[in-house]
């Protein structure tokens, strides 16, 4: 039996409905440093407005809190900008960044908040980048190589629920929404707080609200 992708879709002013081949269900996992699992499924529905009681799972608190999936975003933003060096480039899209912080908190020498250009793409090895670059859990961050094409590698199927934070998701097919530019389903990260500009992409506004769960 051919096994289907799994697929994210949003449902109007709703929750992101998970589907996938019953025969191969996800997992979905709490942030955490065990990664610890939250539930194996072929179908569920997580919360997006960010009030739900049994959160990652919609109770329909959404049906109540009138939460709405706009987008309010400046489209504008929405671009990939390429920094070459020597042997890598870097492609780095502002407009679907989660604002983790691990580019700038681990790694420094390349991503330099603060400066402009903030990314020097000769400041660190090649392994050094492309080891931080699979940390983005948002898809910002891509990267080619001299003579080869972008960087990227088959990754299993998975959701994250980042603590405080959004769905980390990677190997998810998302089956509405164009990702970002220079994105790809490898890795993106979802809205979880509702309060994002750029739903259902989360934007970083869990950290101007004080978003807890």
């Amino acid at each position: 039996m051919n096994k289907t992708r799994p697929t994210i879709t949003c449902a109007g002013n709703g929750p992101y409905l998970l589907k996938n081949d019953e025969t191969s269900p996800i997992e979905l996992y709490v942030s955490g440093p065990e990664g610890e699992t939250v539930s194996s499924v072929s179908g569920v529905a997580l919360c997006r407005c960010g009030a739900s009681g049994n959160k990652p799972l919609c109770d329909g608190t959404h049906r109540k809190n009138g939460f709405s999936d706009r987008n309010e975003a400046d489209a504008a933003a929405n671009r990939s900008v390429d920094y070459t060096g020597a042997s890598i480039t870097i492609h780095d899209n502002r407009g679907i960044c989660a604002h983790a912080g691990y580019c700038t908190d681990q790694l420094s020498s390349v991503f330099k908040m603060g400066s402009e250009p903030w990314i020097d793409p000769d400041g660190a090895s090649v392994e050094a980048i492309i080891a931080l670059v699979g940390q983005c859990p948002s898809g910002a961050l891509s990267y080619t190589l001299e003579n080869s094409g972008a960087g990227e590698q088959d990754i299993t199927p998975r959701i994250r629920v980042m603590k405080n934070g959004p769905y980390a998701v990677s190997g998810v097919e998302l089956g509405d929404h164009e990702l970002g530019d220079g994105a790809t389903s490898a890795r993106y990260t979802l809205c979880r707080c509702g309060a994002s500009k750029n739903k259902p992409f989360c934007d970083g506004s869990h950290w101007d609200i004080g978003f807890e769960g």
